[in-house]
């Protein structure tokens, strides 16, 4: 899938996280102070959406890039690491293949 990004078309991939969440307040909060700023300024970010569902959170964020979203993957992994509000199920980067 190729979206026009200005004068080009570039192929972008997404960077797929699934966690468990312990304490939703603690994971809410970080999220909107660290996690949101932090990727949304990481180089190639398109756009992201967080979600959960009950003790369980997904998100998934584009990047302009195959490298652009494994080093942010790499970093999501470090981030949840060092984070004891969530727990890390799985990191995964995916090419986008459509969109509507």
């Amino acid at each position: 899938m190729d979206f026009r990004l200005g004068p080009r078309e570039v192929n972008v991939h997404a960077v797929v996280v699934n966690v468990t969440i312990s304490d939703r307040e603690a994971a809410q909060r970080r999220l909107e102070q660290e996690v949101v700023p932090g990727v949304s300024q990481a180089p190639g970010f398109q756009t992201g959406y967080w979600t959960w569902k009950n003790n369980s959170g997904l998100s998934m964020a584009i990047f302009d890039s195959e490298e652009a979203a494994t080093q942010s993957a790499d970093r999501a992994r470090e981030m949840i690491e060092a984070n004891p509000t969530v727990s890390l199920i799985n990191v995964e980067v995916r090419e986008v293949v459509a969109h509507a």
